[in-house]
């Protein structure tokens, strides 16, 4: 009989990719083309493709832990392992359950922009009710709750194609267009594409978050790093495909004026109504806002289990088995940010906060490394990867404040 005050395994490797889809493929791709297309221009693929090689090297680092540490509050497990130190673990874990928190926020704010093309309803009506609907399903249980994130996952992923597809006149230009996406060797083509990048770089945020479900995971020494890899494959190949239909078939500045991207490049493509596609993107929003909730109620859990945040936080309910009061708690502060922030603001926000977990992830990967070799039984990287990783999260950073204060 399983215990009462612990989470339920049942997330097999199909659900695991499921719910890394489910945080990584939608909110970010449906909200953000538009703000992406504005920086960066007819180069908006490169800065998608950028985006996903900074990324690749953290989830690789993450891939490793995964496999080493399989507990909810992976980061904070990572850092307080690789560094030593349970105060830096305890403000990483803080920061994750910030990310995932803001996160919500940001994507609330793109699911208004969407529903209000479609149904004139008030601003804080709609995202009253996204966020306790939401809090709602992610208290249900695990196994549902993941189960409804992979219906939407396959729906959203179909609203993607669809736009791809609708757009296939414009792809099919690209042997003789190829070259108006290759950017030349100039400063400021370069600096709208990092802009874009760090856009874009929220729209590959989501990964991670299988780290923080392990503990509900079967055979997550396993499961987690093949369904990590699997996500950000899967997950740049329809960023990439989105991208260059978007750069071949609208004005990036027109697209850039829109509050839903991806309605006004299908309207634009096939002179047709654009609902079908708002409606697509909601449930994407809805289905990224749940994951996050779920994943920060998760991290609070794992940290107030191993006795760094009040005991209350880690109650189980005996019946859903799943960490009602911490779902509460990232619900109730999801909402106080989603009510008076954007989405771009929020999305910088939440890259910003991500780039800093990422970067002493991949320094704790470096540390243990070189202390303690990986189990035979474990995946293992170069020690190289989480040096990139670091340097190249640390210099992503770097350069966005740099651009901020110059």
């Amino acid at each position: 009989m399983p215990e009462p005050n612990r989470l339920k395994r049942s997330l097999s490797l199909p659900m695991l990719i499921f719910y890394g889809l489910g945080t990584t493929v939608g909110a970010g791709i449906y909200a953000l083309t538009g703000a992406v297309a504005g920086a960066a221009g007819m180069y908006a693929p490169v800065a998608f493709l950028v985006s996903a090689l900074l990324v690749a090297f953290s989830a690789f680092s993450f891939a490793e832990l995964s496999s080493r540490f399989p507990r909810s509050a992976g980061e904070a497990v990572y850092v307080r392992e690789g560094l030593g130190s349970r105060r830096m673990a305890l403000a990483v874990g803080l920061l994750v359950v910030l990310a995932g928190t803001v996160s919500s926020a940001t994507i609330v704010n793109g699911f208004v922009g969407y529903v209000q093309e479609l149904v004139p309803v008030p601003r804080v009506v709609a995202v009253t009710l996204l966020i306790l609907t939401l809090a709602t399903i992610a208290a249900w249980g695990i196994t549902e709750s993941v189960s409804a994130a992979a219906l939407l996952t396959v729906v959203e992923i179909g609203g993607l194609l669809v736009v791809v597809w609708a757009t296939r006149g414009s792809i099919a230009d690209l042997p003789a267009r190829w070259a108006e996406l290759i950017p030349p060797f100039s400063s400021q083509a370069w600096s709208g594409i990092f802009a874009g990048s760090f856009l874009a770089f929220y729209a590959f945020i989501g990964f991670e978050d299988m780290v923080n479900v392990a503990e509900e995971v079967k055979n997550p020494h396993r499961a987690i790093p093949i369904a990590i890899i699997t996500t950000l494959v899967i997950t740049t190949s329809i960023y990439l495909l989105v991208a260059v239909a978007a750069a071949l078939s609208i004005d990036p500045a027109r697209l850039a004026e829109s509050d839903a991207p991806l309605s006004l490049l299908y309207r634009h493509a096939t002179g047709e109504s654009g609902i079908g596609i708002g409606i697509v993107a909601i449930l994407a929003m809805l289905n990224g806002a749940l994951i996050q909730i779920i994943m920060a109620s998760r991290i609070l859990f794992g940290l107030s289990d191993q006795g760094e945040l009040p005991p209350a936080l880690a109650v189980v309910n005996p019946r859903t088995r799943t960490p009602i009061r911490a779902t509460l708690v990232v619900a109730g502060t999801a909402l106080c940010l989603a009510l008076p922030w954007t989405v771009g603001p929020l999305a910088e926000a939440t890259s910003m906060v991500t780039l800093t977990i990422f970067a002493l992830v991949n320094l704790a990967l470096v540390a243990l490394k070189v202390r303690r070799p990986a189990e035979s039984t474990a995946f293992a990287v170069p020690i190289a990867v989480p040096l990139l990783g670091f340097t190249v999260s640390t210099g992503f950073l770097a350069a966005e404040l740099l651009s901020r204060i110059f």
